[in-house]
């Protein structure tokens, strides 16, 4: 059986994208992203718990998580998880796991007021890449590169 690495989350921006640019001149943003899910512990008090996700975007999409996100934003994002490796100043080998933003969907108003909920603005601002995302979740097709 072959295996699935896919993460779709809907979250807000807990700051602005950060975005930097390689040798190359290709744009990457980097995003802290959190989900937040609410129950009742034992004794019936309403908890909540919040995750935070580090995404990261490359290319046209990093320049359009610059261009219009910012803290508080509510976003879509789909894309496979990864884990990348580097060594620090210090010579210590470090890791970090993140989202890599396969799918980007802006989920605001246009106003700006946070109201938007699921619902899709016909203008193509609104999305990066070329998956839909509808009210329903009923149409989602595995549109993955490889």
């Amino acid at each position: 059986m072959s295996s699935l690495n896919k993460a779709m989350i809907i979250g807000r921006l807990g700051q602005d994208p950060e975005v930097r640019y390689t040798q190359s001149n290709t744009a990457v943003a980097t995003l802290s992203i959190a989900t937040s899910e609410r129950f009742k512990d034992r004794n019936g008090e309403l908890q909540e718990r919040t995750e935070w996700h580090r995404v990261v975007a490359w290319g046209r999409t990093a320049e359009i998580c610059q261009e219009y996100l910012k803290k508080g934003s509510l976003v879509y994002i789909e894309g496979p998880i990864q884990t990348r490796e580097w060594e620090d100043k210090e010579g210590q080998k470090r890791y970090t796991t993140e989202i890599k933003a396969l799918t980007l969907t802006m989920l605001d108003s246009r106003s700006g007021s946070g109201g938007g909920g699921m619902k899709q603005e016909s203008n193509n601002k609104q999305m990066a890449n070329a998956s839909n995302i509808d009210d329903s979740f009923d149409d989602m097709d595995d549109d993955l590169p490889f």
